[in-house]
């Protein structure tokens, strides 16, 4: 009759417990993104205030919106127009667009480099922490940098007046480069999980 037995883990000898405690010098570096999260909230109500201010008639609050979003016209502006309310919602969009990046990169870096933060069962875990992993992150930063390259690009378009067309082609090479590269990490990552079955 055999029993049998668990293999116990030995303890980690020094340097490689020295090694993996590292990972914990990346915690100073989240905190500091909670700390620009912090900063992005602060921007994004001073603009709606200004917004706001400027619908019920505030030149100041208009003015501080015109400069904000390097809206220049030969027209002077003494009220809201169209183009102005659009720049500035785009603006709050990008805000909230580069928010939830840092809160990917937050919640899914810390989860994925540094520690286990036990959300299995809590009512309001992310639905994509279920299967983060570098390779997952990689991908789904790719597409919210392209989602935020987007809004500029379209800021910039619709004030197209305020820039040279070599800024105009510029961000649009740059845009397009963003987009072919997270084709290639997801095609990569693709490439990675399902390889190709052999041949029989």
């Amino acid at each position: 009759m055999t029993l049998s037995t668990t293999p116990t883990k030995s303890p980690l000898r020094p340097i490689p417990r020295l090694i993996f405690a590292s990972r914990w010098l990346q915690l100073p570096l989240y905190l500091g993104l909670i700390a620009a999260q912090g900063v992005y909230v602060f921007h994004f109500w001073v603009e709606l205030v200004h917004l706001l201010e400027a619908a019920f008639g505030s030149p100041t609050a208009l003015q501080a919106l015109i400069d904000g979003i390097g809206y220049k016209t030969d027209v002077p502006i003494t009220q809201l127009n169209e183009t102005i309310i659009m720049l500035v919602v785009l603006a709050l969009i990008d805000v909230v667009m580069i928010s939830n990046l840092l809160i990917m990169v937050i919640v899914g870096g810390y989860e994925t480099f540094v520690s286990r933060l036990n959300l299995e069962g809590h009512q309001d875990q992310p639905e994509w922490l279920d299967h983060v992993n570098a390779s997952v992150l990689k991908v789904k930063l790719a597409t919210a940098i392209i989602g935020i390259s987007s809004i500029h690009l379209l800021k910039t378009f619709i004030n197209a007046a305020n820039y040279s067309d070599k800024v105009l082609i510029a961000q649009t090479v740059i845009h397009i480069t963003f987009l072919l590269s997270a084709i290639a990490i997801a095609y990569t990552d693709r490439l990675m999980s399902h390889p190709p079955a052999a041949p029989h």
